[in-house]
């Protein structure tokens, strides 16, 4: 198929990363390219006499090769991920799936790759008791939720009575939209509890 197709199947921006990863090239096919350039300038050059006949043999087609895709280091699960972001910054990340059944991600940046891996751990461990503190529906709202959802849930449970959308909004100091997002799941939690 094209490359354009294959690259928009693989999910990549654009033709020039599938290119740059899935291609190679091989003695063969140098041959091959120079024995098409020499037949070009042939062509392009003087002719020849009619009786001196020039005796080439067509080259022969580029054989397959083993294609083995690069793989990078694989890191086990729940370590995070490692990545270079430019020249002189690393971003490290974690994405653990939370109860709300969401995944949500936290960076931490260094200037080196070591830098990131002695700072992921931390991130991880302060990411894992506020998973924990949700879980354990201890009336604690954890850090990793939005200021608006926080507020909305504390005011939610101070007042366990209150239905009206509106009126709960008013009080948290947030939109009927964000109460309307938010409102099942803290119902939900409060009624674990």
């Amino acid at each position: 198929m094209d490359v354009k197709t294959l690259s928009a199947m693989l999910g990549h921006v654009s033709a020039a990363t599938t290119l740059d990863i899935y291609t190679h090239i091989t003695d063969d096919m140098r041959q091959a390219a120079a024995a098409n350039i020499d037949r070009g300038i042939v062509k392009a050059g003087p002719k020849k006499k009619k009786g001196a006949a020039a005796a080439s043999a067509p080259p022969e087609p580029p054989r397959m090769t083993d294609f083995k895709p690069y793989r990078g280091r694989m890191r086990r699960p729940g370590t995070g991920c490692i990545s270079q972001i430019g020249e002189n910054c690393w971003e490290g990340r974690y994405s653990p799936v939370w109860p709300d059944g969401k995944k949500h991600s936290r960076n931490v940046y260094g200037k080196t790759r070591e830098e990131c891996e002695a700072k992921l751990p931390a991130l991880i461990a302060r990411m894992k008791a506020e998973i924990k503190a949700a879980k354990g529906n201890t009336g604690a709202i954890p850090d990793g939720i939005s200021n608006k959802k926080k507020a909305v849930a504390a005011y939610m449970r101070a007042n366990p009575r209150v239905a009206n959308k509106a009126e709960i909004a008013r009080e948290s100091g947030t939109s009927r939209n964000t109460v309307a997002k938010y409102y099942d799941e803290i119902r939900r939690t409060m009624a674990v509890v």
